[in-house]
């Protein structure tokens, strides 16, 4: 699980950002009238790219960005090598 507070930072309501990191993660908090949540996207010069097409929870982004680093899954070498789990 992402455990450094540094690889992303948490906007909540009526807060700006006030400095990025280009490709940071970012988390904005919802308004309550919207249904809160936050929306999970990445910060580069002059663009929010949102990487979630929806709000999320703080677990379900968290949870998105470790799969991210984790990767695709590796292919097996050969077809002895392949089994199922």
């Amino acid at each position: 699980m992402v455990k450094s507070v540094e690889k992303f930072q948490i906007v909540y309501r009526g807060e700006t950002l006030t400095y990025y990191k280009p490709g940071e993660w970012v988390f904005f908090q919802r308004s309550k009238e919207s249904g809160g949540g936050y929306w999970l996207g990445r910060t580069y010069d002059f663009v929010f790219v949102i990487e979630i097409p929806y709000p999320v929870s703080l677990r379900q982004g968290i949870f998105f960005m470790d799969e991210l680093e984790k990767g695709p899954p590796k292919e097996p070498d050969s077809p002895d090598d392949f089994y199922l789990e």
